[in-house]
């Protein structure tokens, strides 16, 4: 079977570098046909800088990165350096990219990419703010029933946020975009925060990482490092979820989570819960049931299946 073709919109972000490199480790079940990035996590000069970064450690220099929009539709952008530091990928030792940026803005690749590839063919993953799909989808429409799947990690439900005690950061950060997302009736795969705090990286799995030897796999193990000084006081534990490399998990094993198909709206309306994905998991509202909620993962065979695929890489 040939590998599932994906596109990677993204604001990287150690985690963010986490599901890149576990889909590049993936070869054949997925290919990258391009990455593209958003401001989220730091600015978004940072988070296309950071993207090359993580292409070039995964020696893959070959996948294109273009830039998108550097901040919300609406709101100002909110970013979170308090969380991954003042380049988005404290902890490793990196060096500038040589790849150059694609000259392409974001948006007007997706639309161009999703528009030239057959029906059902592309599958986006928004590991970030969900700004440029929602600017693509609002300047091509017919872009909406060409796409597979768009896959995204961000909402939450019973653990409520982590922006706000509502909101989710992805979410928080642009609301609007989520909403014409969500709103539009592309087949969605939500992985919130629910899915992801159960997704949590061990010393133990560290050190496992670390001693494969590889170089990507070591460096992945040193931002992880340093993201897991970030929330001390709301785990416990020195173990931190993994977010965003829960979208990989997904494309590649879905069997190992727990998920259920519901109707998901984002409120964009009150300044208490703007933002707040709200889960219709009990089917209540009766409305029609647009998004494919993931609940829970079986930790073992997930981080298993990353730490071989990052460790196959260089």
């Amino acid at each position: 079977m040939a590998p599932r073709k994906i596109i990677i919109d993204t604001d990287p972000g150690q985690d963010d570098a986490f599901a890149i490199l576990f889909a590049l480790g993936s070869p054949a079940d997925l290919e990258v046909v391009g990455i593209t990035t958003v401001g989220g996590n730091v600015p978004l000069p940072l988070t296309s800088k950071n993207a090359l970064k993580v292409v070039e450690l995964a020696g893959r220099p070959d996948v294109p990165v273009y830039a998108g929009c550097p901040g919300p539709m609406v709101k100002k952008l909110m970013t979170a350096e308090y969380v991954h530091g003042k380049t988005g990928l404290d902890g490793a030792d990196l060096p500038e990219p040589v790849t150059p940026l694609q000259s392409e803005h974001g948006v007007n690749y997706l639309v161009r990419a999703i528009m030239d590839a057959p029906e059902g063919e592309l599958t986006v993953c928004t590991l970030g703010p969900m700004t440029n799909l929602a600017m693509a989808m609002t300047m091509e429409p017919r872009i909406i029933p060409r796409l597979r799947e768009v896959v995204l990690m961000g909402g939450g439900f019973f653990e409520g946020g982590n922006a706000t005690p509502a909101a989710e950061f992805n979410i928080f950060v642009d609301p609007h975009a989520a909403h014409k997302v969500f709103d539009s009736g592309v087949p969605l795969t939500m992985a919130g925060i629910d899915c992801t705090y159960t997704a949590i990286m061990t010393l133990e799995w560290l050190d496992r990482l670390r001693a494969t030897g590889s170089r990507a796999a070591i460096e992945a193990a040193n931002l992880a490092d340093f993201y897991r000084q970030y929330g001390s006081h709301k785990f416990g534990t020195p173990g931190r979820p993994i977010h965003d490399a829960c979208v990989t998990g997904y494309l590649l094993a879905p069997e190992i989570y727990e998920k259920r198909q519901c109707a998901v709206t984002v409120d964009i309306v009150s300044p208490e819960t703007i933002g707040m994905t709200v889960v219709d998991w009990w089917h209540v509202t009766g409305r029609r049931k647009n998004c494919n909620v993931l609940r829970r993962i079986e930790p073992a065979p997930f981080f298993d299946l990353m730490l071989q695929r990052i460790s196959a890489l260089p």
